[in-house]
């Protein structure tokens, strides 16, 4: 499940995207860069201002003195933030703070930053799982040069993500991000998607808040506020309501769109023979995908994208050598199949390089009835059971 975090410089903005529905509230000054830190009292005000409604958190700007950067923390973790975010910097002496703030992860939650356009060192990660960290987030330094994916390919972050997990990190990904990065973006699985420009008058974030574009991203992301997953359900009547998702849903299953890819061709490291390993083969790959239609105004809430075919195509490649075509074809069609408007998906794929011709696979997968059911009203609950509280 992923959740959405929303940067704000004051309470009237905290105020507006709490009631937009964000799942997590991070204090940050936007004039002052990309991790500018706001006054402690502005911090506190929000704090108080929320009253424990959502989770909120603030950003640090670190001096280069060890003792006065664990100070720094301290301060603004006794304000009563449920984490703390600061930029880890690039440089040999990285190691060194994490390890003079590892005694401060025992009681506040740290999440340190890393850039993806200052070509970051992502050997750090099992360094902060060590320390005791509870996240890293990947933004970027330099708004206006360019989106998150544009310095990192949708493969690199999904190993960001993967390789987190794999330790027992949280991660996240900002940076510029924009409505129509957040289903691609969704494939990786982050647990936390970070916004302040999307959420902004005129995508400029300094910028007000606009009501209008919080809405916009809070129905991009499955899911919605929600503190923990068992007071959700506490006085639900599960069975009137899973019910009613399955009548909706097939009323909405009446009109399909098709949301497909031709004949993309993409070398690829294939095949179970010794003679096909350490090189590459052209792979074709069509695909059709059934979408319910989705009704409304002209806005990324109405589209189910063909980039997010493509991603899933290249984070599936991006895993290094795979011996069989079946195997690419049943991870993709998962993969499209995780997004509660896909219903299901044709995956054809064709090695164009073993005979004159092609040679290949051909599958159809549908969505299981009881996924459908259940994402329908509450998208992301089943991957919220699954998901297991970090020790």
């Amino acid at each position: 499940m992923t959740l959405m975090l929303t940067s704000v410089a004051c309470v009237a903005e905290a105020e507006i995207v709490l009631a937009g529905g964000a799942d997590l509230i991070d204090c940050k000054d936007a004039a002052r860069g990309a991790l500018g830190a706001l006054p402690l009292e502005e911090v506190a005000a929000i704090v108080a201002a929320i009253g424990g409604r959502r989770p909120v958190s603030a950003v640090v700007e670190l001096p280069h003195d060890l003792s006065e950067a664990r100070a720094a923390i301290e301060r603004t973790a006794a304000l009563g933030v449920s984490f703390v975010k600061f930029a880890l910097p690039a440089t040999p002496d990285a190691d060194r703070l994490v390890e003079a703030l590892a005694p401060l992860a025992a009681t506040t939650r740290l999440v340190a930053v890393l850039f993806a356009d200052q070509g970051p060192d992502l050997d750090v990660l099992p360094r902060l799982a060590a320390a005791g960290f509870s996240g890293a987030l990947l933004d970027t330094a330099h708004k206006g040069k360019g989106r998150l994916i544009d310095h990192f390919d949708i493969g690199a972050l999904a190993a960001f993500v993967g390789r987190c997990h794999g330790l027992r990190l949280e991660a996240g990904l900002a940076g510029s991000l924009e409505s129509p990065d957040v289903p691609r973006l969704l494939v990786t699985k982050p647990d936390v998607l970070g916004f302040r420009g999307a959420l902004c008058v005129g995508r400029d974030r300094r910028a007000a808040v606009d009501p209008t574009a919080v809405a916009l991203i809070r129905d991009l992301i499955p899911g919605g506020p929600r503190t923990q997953a068992a007071g959700v359900a506490a006085n639900v009547d599960w069975s009137l309501v899973v019910g009613r998702g399955f009548l909706e849903s097939r009323e909405r299953m009446r009109e399909i769109d098709h949301v497909f890819v031709r004949d993309l061709v993409i070398p690829v490291e294939i095949g179970a023979y010794d003679f096909e390993r350490g090189r590459t083969q052209r792979v074709r790959f069509n695909v059709d995908v059934d979408v319910t239609r989705a009704s409304g105004g002209d806005d990324m809430r109405m589209v189910f994208s063909y980039d997010v075919i493509m991603d899933a195509i290249r984070i599936i490649l991006a895993s290094g050598h795979i011996d069989m075509v079946e195997t690419i074809a049943e991870r993709l069609a998962e993969m499209v199949l995780r997004h509660e408007r896909a219903q299901a998906i044709s995956v054809q794929v064709e090695k164009l390089d073993v005979a004159p011709g092609a040679v290949g696979v051909r599958i159809r997968r549908e969505r299981q009835p009881e996924t459908a059911k259940v994402h329908h009203l509450l998208p992301g609950l089943v991957d919220a059971a699954d998901k297991q509280p970090k020790p």
